[in-house]
């Protein structure tokens, strides 16, 4: 495995188990930006910002975990694609409304671009309305 994918790889885990900066920042540059089409994450520009939302997550869905799917590198642009599958239940505190008891499954991509061997950039192509009408949170 490359080192790009071994940072991809690592990087991934970290976040989606909800580490947070803390542990996600030795895979990205400091000011790694990060980008996403969705109603939830407009707000959020930095892949920092990004990676402390998914840590907040684990709040109103302490039970979250994901299925890994896919994982694949572009040799010839330096990005890795990442698809999985996020899973959980609305049961702890937090989120727009209470705990719903609500089960979300999500399919979701992350697209890793690279610069000196660490993040530069992470885009996550995901339908963002379909997991709050799952949980609840949305009509």
């Amino acid at each position: 495995m490359s080192a790009i994918l071994d940072t991809a790889t690592g990087f991934f885990h970290a976040c989606e188990s909800g580490e947070g900066w803390d542990i996600c920042r030795k895979y990205c540059h400091p000011d790694a930006g990060f980008s996403s089409q969705t109603v939830s994450l407009a707000d959020i520009a930095t892949l920092e910002g990004y990676t402390e939302w998914m840590k907040n997550l684990y709040t109103p869905i302490p039970d979250a975990r994901y299925e890994l799917r896919h994982l694949g590198m572009d040799n010839e642009r330096g990005s890795v694609a990442v698809y999985a599958i996020f899973h959980g239940r609305h049961t702890g505190p937090g989120g727009p409304v209470a705990p719903t008891g609500k089960d979300v499954a999500a399919d979701y991509v992350y697209v890793m671009e690279f610069e000196g061997g660490k993040i530069r950039y992470m885009t996550k192509i995901w339908n963002d309305i379909i997991s709050l009408q799952q949980l609840g949170w949305a009509p």
